[in-house]
């Protein structure tokens, strides 16, 4: 499930009590026979924030929707990896070791572990963000640690870091 940032609920919350006192208000102003520019004025303002309540709802079902269809499709394609040689295999063990270690000596943290092999596997930060429920900016400067504990300039030098020699 989709993990909704702050701001959006704050903003959710806001929309959510304008439109109940601003229906309460035109219920009283309706009641006591309010001039009717009065009364068009508040309608309008029920019907914007409506509208923006809506609106947020809907883009977090469609933030949500894309989140499942990402990790479907991150599920699919290991599933669906054909099997590689025995030698590819332990090639590819032997460079996760290598890499491994290597984020021990530069003394990464658990999560900027996580956060550099998503990057070694060509995520954007958004990605990640979505994979990792948690906002873009959080990422963006937990690569920037990365970048900055590694003596690194980018996710382009930091995945060249590991692969350069061997091709």
């Amino acid at each position: 499930m989709y993990k909704i940032p702050p701001k959006e609920i704050y903003l959710l919350l806001i929309f959510a009590i304008l439109l109940a006192v601003s229906t309460n208000d035109l219920i009283s102003d309706f009641s006591v026979n309010a001039d009717f520019n009065h009364l068009a004025q508040e309608v309008v303002l029920i019907a914007l924030s409506l509208i923006a309540l809506i609106w947020m709802l809907l883009d977090i079902r469609r933030q949500d929707l894309e989140i499942s269809a990402l990790r479907e499709e991150l599920l699919t394609i290991k599933s669906s990896q054909p099997t590689a040689e025995k030698y590819v295999r332990e090639a590819k063990s032997k460079l996760s070791a290598v890499i491994s270690q290597q984020f021990q000596d530069w003394k990464l943290t658990d999560s900027e572990k996580d956060i550099g092999w998503l990057l070694l596997k060509g995520l954007s930060l958004k990605e990640i963000a979505l994979i990792r429920d948690t906002v873009e900016k959080t990422v963006r400067q937990q690569a920037s640690a990365i970048y900055k504990k590694t003596g690194l300039n980018g996710r382009h030098v930091f995945s060249a870091w590991f692969i350069e020699d061997v091709l």
